[in-house]
């Protein structure tokens, strides 16, 4: 699927791509809910629809994936909630081989990541993911969202790549076509991100299920 020689530099998403997006979804719609019911005395339905709503308002924009914002609006500590259920955190397969493969392999591995800070170091304390990492990168430290061609632009005035021999795996959709608008040539979604959810079909990128598929054959 990928020819290798043609790539210097490997952009990866955190969650939904090295990492199970059940718990993000979980805690957004489960766990969030029921934690702002019991502390501010609320039904749990209505709640439920109302706190939906409210992040689906912010889809897209930086807000959405800021959890200080989310802590001022719902008048909670959103990281200490997080922490209540990170037993469910956890890396895709194949991951720590892939990782390791292109380790080995000399190129640069870049975490490209909507997460804000408090989410990105809890996931690392757990997973120890990025000790495999060379360079961690934030959309909040460009206040502009990986969907927002700031974003790119911004990056790549930093941190300079050649977007001709740069692969980009991220599990959303409006994220590659940003990455791919801006230049990035090479681009990779998953099938699962969540692995509660089923296996997408039809995608608008080429698609793997798990890693295994993009290391070379033994």
């Amino acid at each position: 699927m990928i020819n290798w020689q043609d790539i210097d530099t490997v952009m990866l998403d955190m969650d939904g791509t090295l990492l199970d997006l059940h718990f993000d979804n979980y805690f957004w719609t489960q766990h969030l809910p029921l934690r702002y019911s019991e502390i501010h005395g609320t039904p749990l339905e209505t709640t439920r629809e109302s706190i939906m709503a409210q992040i689906a308002a912010k889809q897209g924009t930086l807000n959405w994936y800021c959890l200080d914002y989310w802590s001022q609006e719902l008048n909670l500590d959103i990281p200490t909630l997080k922490r209540e259920v990170n037993h469910l955190i956890s890396i895709r397969p194949y991951v720590e081989e892939f990782l390791q493969w292109l380790s080995d392999s000399h190129r640069e591995i870049w975490l490209v990541t909507n997460a804000h800070k408090h989410s990105l170091d809890l996931k690392m304390e757990r997973t120890g993911l990025d000790r495999w990492i060379d360079r961690i990168v934030v959309s909040h430290q460009f206040a502009a969202a990986k969907e927002d061609p700031q974003f790119w632009l911004k990056l790549s005035e930093e941190a300079p790549f050649d977007e001709k021999r740069t692969l980009l795996v991220d599990d959303n959709a409006e994220v590659l076509q940003a990455a791919a608008d801006f230049g990035i040539a090479h681009l990779l979604t998953l099938r699962q991100p969540d692995s509660q959810q089923a296996i997408r079909d039809n995608l608008a990128f080429p698609a793997i299920h798990h890693f295994d598929e993009l290391l070379p054959a033994p």
